[in-house]
């Protein structure tokens, strides 16, 4: 006799999913099972894109029906973000699941390319994405997507976002003239930059990746405080001086409860654009390093190519113009981590719980 669709539910619900090391219960909810005698169709809902880890899911899957004499037969990942919980005192944005910021302790360490190929690998995933550029000084954003004029207001309140390759963003250098300097002080950046968040009217967005500003001066401490964040991503090169200010935006973000998803080391080898030769011309593994010595995940290693620096000048960033290059894997490898990492953080159940009354 084959068995029910809630049966097939309860027999998946304790398979441990290898990439988060969290059962599958949970997902179960949302899943979709078909069973026509001793075989078992399966759409999963999953918290991040599956990428490349299709089979290492679907093996354990197919050992649990095995173990009751069933063959799993149709099988397919639907993705399903939930929303994840912020710092104590601060609320998820409406409609953006999980805001996720990428910082580094110090500029120059190509913070922003990473952003915007990061924002990208997660639209390519099958994401919904955004990308809020937080750089007041040294907005890049729009030159990096190809982006220009100012977001429309249909109500005088609120801006709707540009949109450039598939990705929803917002940035002060759509606000003011790209050759005139924002000559502001803390408190005025930190306020045009809370603008930018809360009245854009952002889609139903699964991440918003937020590139930092560089430093851990107040107006990034006050942003980490201010914005409700799921975590951060540190971006460093492995030279030495980097590390020291990725350390300290490693602290900056543990002092104001955010966690840190995982370390992703830039311009780890120099790439010849002749002879294709790789150097190590800012030093060896240490990114990989500091990302063990603080028991964080490590996210992947980004060559210094001509290519990736030509492509996101021109407004076409890597994994857009180059998709099956071997730069865009990696891209799309650290892509897929960061979303792991966020799938494995608590979820956010402010929203969920009924409010309570307290009556006379």
């Amino acid at each position: 006799m084959s068995m029910s669709p809630d049966e097939i539910r309860t027999i998946l619900s304790d398979v441990i999913d290898p990439n988060t090391n969290k059962k599958l219960a949970a997902n179960m909810k949302h899943s979709v099972i078909h069973v026509n005698d001793a075989s078992v169709s399966l759409t999963l809902a999953l918290g991040y894109p599956i990428h490349n880890g299709l089979n290492a899911i679907k093996q354990p899957i197919e050992t649990a029906l095995g173990a009751h004499g069933l063959s799993l037969g149709q099988f397919e990942c639907a993705l399903r973000v939930e929303t994840h919980a912020v710092q104590r005192g601060l609320k998820p944005l409406p409609n953006v699941h999980n805001i996720i910021a990428v910082a580094s302790g110090k500029g120059g360490v190509g913070k922003s390319t990473t952003s915007v190929n990061l924002a990208l690998a997660l639209k390519s995933q099958g994401a919904r994405v955004g990308l809020l550029d937080a750089d007041i000084y040294g907005p890049s954003v729009p030159m990096m997507l190809g982006l220009s004029g100012k977001p429309e207001s249909r109500d005088n309140k609120t801006m709707e976002p540009l949109v450039g390759h598939g990705i929803e963003a917002n940035s002060i250098g759509f606000l003011i003239d790209p050759d005139s300097a924002a000559i502001w002080r803390g408190p005025m950046v930190s306020q045009a930059l809370e603008q930018l968040l809360r009245q854009t009217n952002w889609g139903d967005l699964d991440y918003l990746i937020i590139d930092m500003p560089p430093g851990t001066g107040d107006i990034a401490l006050t942003l980490s405080q201010k914005v409700p964040l799921a975590g951060a991503v540190i971006v460093t090169t492995p030279q030495d001086l980097a590390l020291a200010d990725a350390r300290k935006g490693l602290h900056m973000f543990r002092k104001v409860e955010v966690p840190v998803l995982g370390v992703v080391e830039n311009m780890s080898m120099h790439v010849c654009s002749n002879c294709g030769h790789a150097e190590p011309i800012f030093g060896v593994h240490g990114g990989r390093d500091m990302a063990a010595e603080f028991n964080l995940p490590w996210l992947g290693t980004l060559p210094l190519a001509m290519a990736i620096r030509e492509q996101t000048d021109s407004g076409h960033p890597t994994v857009q113009a180059d998709p099956h290059s071997e730069a865009a894997a990696m891209y799309q490898t650290i892509a897929n981590g960061v979303a792991i990492q966020v799938a494995k953080l608590p979820r956010d159940m402010a929203g969920k719980m009924p409010p309570v009354v307290v009556k006379p």
